[in-house]
């Protein structure tokens, strides 16, 4: 209603001022309800199951968990359009985007891609046209990101020599695979039947764009970043609509806070805590503390990178529940970073994924930390020439995949 009274009022407008048609703009005496827009909802096992009980939806905007989301993307990975997909997911762009993006505004190397088009449907119609002000952008591309890119374009190339002088050129980065542009329609649709194909709990391609502002927050992304990223604008519209999406984001926010203030629960050293090269990742290790009631208070906790993985190093201690192995796995590791010249840089706990039944007998605690050495005066090389265009620069492995280098 809002919808159709706008555009009645824009129209007599136009006719007040270049037909002198009217005399007065009736639709802008039109009172209609305030309408709230309906906020993104999480995907809860308890939703799920409702669900899957009743067939009805928590609510007409709904999100994926990060755990749905990558069943997802597993599922579709044989997908002709799996790089599509991919891009909805983590880039958060309108289909009417992804429908008109052009070859010439992508550039893998340098990790963007420029939104400046968008097609626009009516009654299956196509119609193009340039986005409001606000969402033409730039966004900013992983390696993860890029390589997609690069795999569909491999994938354009076989099939227009299959295909040969059948093969439509549009120009397009995301077509069928005769190279036929994709109707905005059709994506939805397609998604639509990937969806209940999947057997997850149902979302819109729209919901996906919700899902890539949410998981961004969820990533510690600042909100004036995601409103750019997706083309708003106003932060206030961004920060209204998701900030209190994911419950991973609250809790997320609790951790931090108990990685700020770790409380002091007294332990002892068994085994002193080693990382090796293997486990980092550039200048990035992450691992996990995983604690386990023994008997009575006594708690016993040990270091691994993947849980079938060796020991790094383990603790016990006396503690009245998850929280004290919480927290004594938070002091060993500040301790140890302290005496390294290590950072820890995130505290995550993960105690709610045990069974209920069992969640007060084990704690599980993942940690990120990164290395803090720089060079010394005698480590930095002389400047004898100009700076380089990029801080960052790409190579091709042997594979054909791109590696930072």
């Amino acid at each position: 209603m809002h919808r159709i009274n706008d555009t009645l009022s824009s129209a007599l407008s136009w006719g007040i001022k270049r037909e002198q048609a009217f005399a007065k703009n009736w639709a802008q005496l039109v009172e209609l309800p305030p309408v709230t827009r309906p906020k993104p909802v999480v995907w809860t096992p308890e939703r799920i199951e409702h669900w899957k009980r009743t067939g009805e939806k928590p609510g007409p905007v709904m999100v994926w968990t990060p755990e749905l989301t990558g069943q997802f993307l597993d599922f579709v990975k044989a997908d002709w359009l799996y790089e599509l997909w991919h891009s909805f997911i983590f880039l958060g762009p309108r289909r009417g985007e992804m429908a008109a993006l052009p070859w010439t505004e992508v550039n893998t190397d340098a990790l963007w891609l420029r939104i400046s088009q968008q097609i626009v449907e009516v009654a299956y119609k196509l119609y193009g046209e340039a986005p409001k002000a606000d969402s033409v952008r730039t966004l900013s591309l992983s390696l993860e990101s890029a390589d997609n890119l690069v795999s569909f374009r491999s994938k354009q190339e076989r099939k227009r020599q299959e295909w040969g002088d059948a093969y439509v050129e549009t120009g397009r980065v995301w077509t069928h695979e005769n190279g036929e542009a994709l109707h905005p329609d059709w994506i939805s649709r397609r998604f639509t039947r990937l969806v209940e194909l999947s057997g997850l709990p149902p979302v819109r391609l729209h919901d996906l764009r919700h899902l890539a502002a949410t998981l961004s927050l969820l990533a510690g992304t600042d909100i004036k970043v995601v409103q750019e990223k997706l083309g708003h604008s106003s932060r206030q519209i961004t920060s209204d609509t998701y900030t209190s999406v994911l419950p991973e984001m609250m809790r997320a926010e609790a951790e931090s806070v108990m990685a700020v203030v770790p409380r002091d629960i007294p332990f002892k050293v068994r085994t002193s805590l080693v990382i090796p090269e293997s486990a980092w990742q550039g200048d990035i290790a992450v691992f996990f503390a995983h604690g386990a009631q023994r008997s009575g208070d006594r708690w016993v906790v040990g270091v691994q990178t993947q849980p079938d993985s060796d020991l790094l190093g383990m603790i016990t201690l006396a503690g009245r529940g998850q929280d004290d192995a919480a927290n004594a796995a938070v002091k060993w590791i500040r301790d140890h970073c302290t005496a390294n010249n290590l950072e820890l840089v995130r505290v995550e706990t993960f105690s709610d994924r045990y069974p209920e039944e069992q969640r007060a007998a084990f704690s599980l605690t993942r940690f990120t930390i990164a290395r803090t050495e720089s060079p010394d005066l005698d480590g930095w090389a002389p400047l004898t020439g100009p700076p380089p265009a990029r801080a960052r620069t790409t190579r091709r492995a042997p594979n054909g995949r791109r590696k930072s280098a």
